[in-house]
């Protein structure tokens, strides 16, 4: 710390010696990294966008930056940069230490120009009324019987015409009891009776054979936040299509209500290329079976087909349960190169995020996409669910598991690895 302040031009007793304040020191740190989540819809458990929000809670503040628990980030940045990272810089930790040891002062906000609170200074998204909100039909009454629900509903759209969708949010209704949700679009209007179906219903696998006009329009997990695709690509949503959520509920011993809703935001200028989805999966390892034998650990690899045309990689999602520990996902191009993807060494169950790339990633014609995943079903592993240990394969329920990743995806066009997000 020493070096770099002195690098700086700034050492450690003249900082201790100048006066921080909130205003001018400590407000930018905290739009920067913290305030997204710290909001209202946010995944933080409380606010960040006032003074009196960080002050009075400044010494938890001090010390979860500090330890480097916060803000989270699980993803290597020395393998891949992204355009959502958050992380402190050692002097930014070192300002929020003699911030609180000083007293947590609050300054005086800048005269010379609108002053904006932390989560609009954060993220510009936020200020926009979503063009369509879509809320479940009903309230659904998650039952008091202590396991969990898988349960489908069908939200009707309204849509007269096609549109270009730009940004989506999903914002949980019982944050208590939601634990992740997968939105998809039905063009065919033959899924108006799934409302609250769930898997032991016989009538569900009729509703499974028909075909989503898109797979996976939006997938909300623990730590994750709303995607924003970079300006002239969408998700194309065509009139009279209707989304399909698909969201697990955790077990609960008392009985609770939820009623999620979808938030949707239009391209307000000519989109010129329609964002496609990758999913790789379970049924795409190259090692079967997919089992994870009790107090074992276990690598998994999956494996697409070479690529039929050269695509620009917007963001990747990985998905594991508790078991999970690391994560890595890369594409080797025809001439052999490696294009990083992401690279977990720890991996966070509650910190799962939607990453998107600094820039468009290209990834040549003819590159295969691949990633692996390791697992710890040892009784070693803290975070296992079973005590003792037993085989564990896969499966939606938390105590089973996965292994998962959704790319988002445009096809390439000449200059996209200059197009930042």
């Amino acid at each position: 710390m020493k070096k770099i302040l002195f690098m700086l031009g700034i050492s450690a007793s003249v900082l201790a010696q100048t006066p921080i304040t909130y205003y001018e020191h400590i407000q930018p740190i905290i739009a920067k990294n913290c305030a997204v989540c710290h909001s209202p819809g946010g995944v933080g458990p409380f606010h960040l966008l006032t003074y009196e929000d960080v002050a009075k809670r400044s010494k938890f503040v001090a010390k979860v930056t500090q330890m480097r628990y916060m803000p989270p980030f699980p993803a290597d940045k020395s393998f891949q940069h992204y355009a959502n990272e958050r992380g402190l810089k050692e002097e930014e930790i070192e300002l929020i230490q003699q911030w609180v040891m000083q007293g947590s002062v609050e300054g005086q906000k800048a005269k010379s120009k609108r002053v904006l609170d932390a989560f609009s200074m954060a993220n510009d998204i936020n200020k926009r009324v979503p063009d369509l909100t879509l809320k479940m039909q009903n309230a659904f009454t998650v039952p008091n019987t202590g396991v969990e629900e898988f349960r489908y509903f069908h939200v009707p759209t309204g849509l007269k015409e096609d549109v270009m969708v730009e940004a989506i949010e999903f914002l949980p209704g019982n944050r208590k009891v939601v634990h992740h949700s997968r939105v998809m679009v039905d063009t065919t209007g033959r899924m108006a009776g799934l409302e609250g179906m769930q898997g032991a219903d016989p009538r569900l696998a009729e509703f499974q054979r028909i075909p989503m006009a898109d797979e996976f329009l939006y997938g909300w997990v623990p730590g994750n936040d709303k995607i924003q695709f970079p300006q002239g690509v969408a998700k194309k949503m065509s009139a009279n299509s209707n989304l399909i959520m698909y969201l697990h509920y955790s077990p609960s011993a008392t009985t609770q209500t939820d009623q999620s809703e979808i938030h949707l935001y239009f391209a307000k200028k000519p989109v010129e290329r329609e964002v496609k989805s990758l999913i790789l999966h379970e049924q795409h390892i190259t090692n079967p079976p997919f089992l994870i034998k009790a107090n074992e650990k276990s690598t998994f690899y999956i494996s697409t087909k070479p690529l039929t045309e050269d695509i620009s990689a917007i963001s990747i999602l990985p998905h594991m349960h508790f078991l999970g520990k690391t994560f890595k996902a890369f594409a080797i191009t025809p001439e052999g190169d490696l294009v990083p993807f992401i690279k977990i060494d720890n991996w966070d169950f509650n910190w799962q995020m939607t990453y998107q790339f600094k820039t468009l990633l290209r990834v040549p014609k003819g590159s295969v996409i691949l990633a692996e995943a390791s697992y710890d079903n040892t009784e070693e592993n803290p975070l296992n669910p079973f005590k003792p240990a037993r085989d564990v394969t896969f499966g939606w329920n938390t105590t089973s598991e996965m292994m998962e990743m959704v790319i988002y995806y445009v096809s390439y066009q000449p200059g996209d690895e200059k197009v930042k997000q």
